[in-house]
């Protein structure tokens, strides 16, 4: 602590929701200018106990104090009067607002009892610099990536000028890039006396920036991390309560026949740029690069949502035309979407309902779904990817964000997809969770499945990967085999650069 006296100390939270005790008493002290990492698996009550902090929730139990002064944050204003500010982890923008709009939201600026938004547009530009990002502040939230909104959702906060940050998972959806360029901003933030409260499952991370960690399990307190005992091991230990031996699990299972094939491929994102590569029946390939490469509007392409513009798409050995969604699923093609909460889940319906929403045609005798089939698959496939939930019938929004992104492989896997395309498949998912889903992975890709799956996080890119495609501005500017993989590797070719050795791919490259 760098104060005798902590900014921020809570004491002996709790919180219940239907059928989950989120937080049982949970303790934490917060000091000037200290950034302190909270840890812990999904379930663990992190976030729950980040929205408790921000006001977006209210304690059953427990008391909140502020320089030493108990105090009742019951709404975002009480947090805000209180000099904290919360970065979600699930984006809180609104959509249909301007950039600036959206980071003075609920305090704009006025002038003569109107809405100032020249002075809005100004401090916003001045705010998008601190951040990094080049955009307009009149540009449209909901035109952005993820990647972009979640920096929106960091210069908000930085916009209120709180003492305590709250950041939630804050480079989920950020490249490395960007990433470093929040740890920047974090440590400037320090050195300005502000504190920072850090959530992350990338434990990197976490050993980079924290000055502290504080780890939950179960959501209790399990123990803390002062600087110099910050590794790897220690935190896992103290997370799970066991030691993770081989995080990534990889075999080589790829086969000599393409399960997709793109041919100058045009989508409506980047229709100036074509595309071209294969995967191979069996193989997991990653697809690098950084935020506004056109990742995700490739797999959205693949996948019929956005029709392509121009070339062609080869289906184990047919051509194929993809014109919507449906028709892929017919292909034997799954989509696990970046953003979960608004595609990849119905939040208010059950896991049972949302397990079988795939294969609800196959389900179904007479007009009706089979329930006694629909329970037996949702059962099957929640002990399949170990989700955690009280029973099937939880409502989806009820979990924690790892499971509920659990529940969404679930929906393809009760499908039996060919090809899975997946975007941030370990997004905000902790880090024995997130081995459960490497794994999966592998075994799917030993029956046979290929696997097409877009990371920010490097680290899953290399140790996933049988071969790597790098994206630019729209277009593939490399391909690495395994022998190639290297972190300078992939960011050199996501930013345009060239290699000193020709690229290459391991049973795919360009047709």
């Amino acid at each position: 602590m760098n104060n005798d006296q902590p900014i921020l100390h809570v004491k002996e939270i709790s919180k219940r929701f239907p059928g989950v005790v989120a937080l049982d008493r949970v303790s934490l002290e917060l000091g000037q200018s200290e950034i302190l990492a909270v840890i812990g698996e999904n379930g663990a009550g992190k976030s729950t106990l980040m929205k408790i902090l921000a006001g977006n929730q209210l304690p059953d139990d427990g008391e909140i104090l502020v320089d030493g002064v108990p105090q009742t944050i019951d709404s975002v204003q009480a947090a805000r009067a209180n000099g904290i500010a919360l970065i979600h982890q699930e984006l809180n923008l609104c959509q249909n607002l301007d950039v600036g709009a959206n980071i003075f939201l609920g305090r704009e600026p006025t002038r003569g009892g109107m809405i100032d938004r020249q002075r809005i547009r100004v401090q916003s530009e001045t705010i998008l610099q601190q951040v990094g990002l080049d955009l307009s502040p009149d540009e449209l939230v909901g035109h952005l990536t993820i990647g972009q909104q979640q920096m929106v959702e960091i210069a908000k906060a930085i916009s209120t000028e709180a003492r305590i940050v709250i950041m939630d998972e804050p480079t989920s959806s950020l490249s490395q890039r960007e990433a470093n360029k929040l740890f920047d901003i974090i440590r400037q933030l320090k050195s300005r006396g502000v504190s920072v409260i850090y959530i992350s499952h990338r434990l990197g991370e976490v050993e980079l920036i924290a000055d502290r960690v504080e780890v939950l399990r179960d959501g209790r307190n399990a123990g803390q991390l002062p600087r110099h005992e910050i590794n790897h091991q220690a935190m896992v230990e103290r997370m799970v309560g066991r030691e993770i031996d081989s995080y990534y699990s990889r075999t080589d299972c790829a086969r000599d026949d393409a399960a997709i094939e793109v041919r100058r491929l045009r989508t409506f994102a980047n229709p100036h740029h074509e595309v071209s590569f294969r995967v191979q029946a069996g193989e997991i390939v990653g697809i690098a690069g950084l935020v506004g490469a056109g990742r995700t509007e490739l797999l959205m392409t693949l996948f019929g949502i956005t029709p392509a513009t121009e070339g062609s798409i080869v289906i184990g050995g047919q051509q194929a035309e993809i014109p919507d969604s449906q028709t892929a699923m017919q292909l034997g093609i799954g989509l696990v979407p970046e953003d979960r909460k608004q595609q990849g889940v119905l939040l208010p319906m059950s896991v049972r309902e949302n397990t079988s929403l795939s294969t609800l045609s196959t389900l179904a005798q007479l007009g009706f779904v089979d329930r006694g089939r629909e329970y037996e698959l949702a059962t099957e496939m929640t002990r399949r990817l170990g989700t955690r939930t009280p029973h099937i019938e939880q409502p989806v929004k009820f979990l924690s964000g790892g499971n509920q992104q659990k529940v969404v492989i679930a929906k393809w896997l009760a499908r039996e997809p060919a090809i899975l395309l997946m975007d941030e498949p370990t997004r905000g998912v902790d880090v024995g969770a997130r081995q459960e889903i490497y794994k999966l992975m592998d075994d799917l890709s030993r029956a046979g499945v290929a696997i097409l799956f877009v990371s920010s996080d490097m680290e899953e890119v290399l140790g996933m990967s049988d071969r790597i495609i790098v994206m630019h501005e729209g277009t593939i500017s490399g391909e690495l085999a395994s022998e190639q993989f290297s972190e300078e590797a992939v960011m050199t070719l996501a930013t345009g650069g060239q290699l000193d050795q020709p690229t290459h791919s391991a049973g795919g490259g360009q047709p």
